[in-house]
């Protein structure tokens, strides 16, 4: 098992990764990263499709790693997540 930690427009992600084949490593990184960014936006998972007017059904396939959302998809995601953040405070 190995653990990565990564970066997103400023939303730390720490992830633990069993032995699978790169390409489940990959898909399931970008499925983690997109729930640790839902759970630092503070919404569940209603309330964040809704804010991003992203199918309910989209997001829950993101999040379970079924399907694979596009990293680009991810960054506008976390860039949006976090500069709602920074407004707050």
């Amino acid at each position: 098992m190995r653990t990565e930690k990564y970066n997103i427009e400023g939303i730390e992600v720490e992830i633990e990764f069993n032995d699978r084949s790169e390409a489940d490593a990959e898909r399931m990184r970008i499925a983690y990263v997109f729930r640790a960014i839902r759970e630092f936006s503070g919404m569940n998972r209603k309330e964040f499709s809704e804010w991003l007017e992203i199918p309910y059904r989209t997001m829950q396939e993101w999040e379970l790693g079924r399907r694979v959302m596009p990293e680009y998809v991810l960054k506008l995601i976390a860039y949006k997540v976090a500069n709602e953040k920074r407004r707050e405070c």
